[in-house]
C-alpha cells in the first residue's frame, strides 16, 4: 500500500480528466482526490497498490482528449481511515 501525490501538465483541464480519474480509481478500488490547479496542471493524491496506481496512470494516458506532457509524483504518508476517490473543487 502506498499514497502518491501527483501532478499532472499538458492538455488535462477541460477534457474530463478528473472525471475519468475518479472513474477508474472507483473501478481499481484506490482513494484519494484530484483536483484543477490555478496554473492549468491538475493534482492528484492517490492511495492503494503500487500496480494499482501504475494501471490507472497507464489508463490516463489511453484517454481520448487528456494529452499529459509532463507527470511528476513523490510519495506521501498513508491516510489509513481514507475510503472513497473524490473530486475536489
Amino acid at each position: 500500500m502506498e499514497r502518491r501525490k501527483y501532478l499532472f501538465k499538458g492538455r488535462v483541464q477541460g477534457v474530463g480528466f478528473r472525471f475519468r480519474c475518479f472513474s477508474i480509481a472507483n473501478e481499481l478500488k484506490l482513494t484519494g482526490f484530484v483536483k484543477n490547479e490555478y496554473d492549468g496542471s491538475v493534482s492528484m493524491e492517490v492511495q492503494g497498490e503500487g500496480m494499482q496506481i501504475e494501471r490507472m496512470i497507464e489508463k490516463l494516458y489511453q484517454q481520448p482528449f487528456i494529452e499529459i506532457e509532463q507527470i511528476h509524483y513523490h510519495l506521501l504518508n498513508i491516510k489509513e481511515y481514507e475510503k472513497s476517490f473524490e473530486i475536489r473543487y
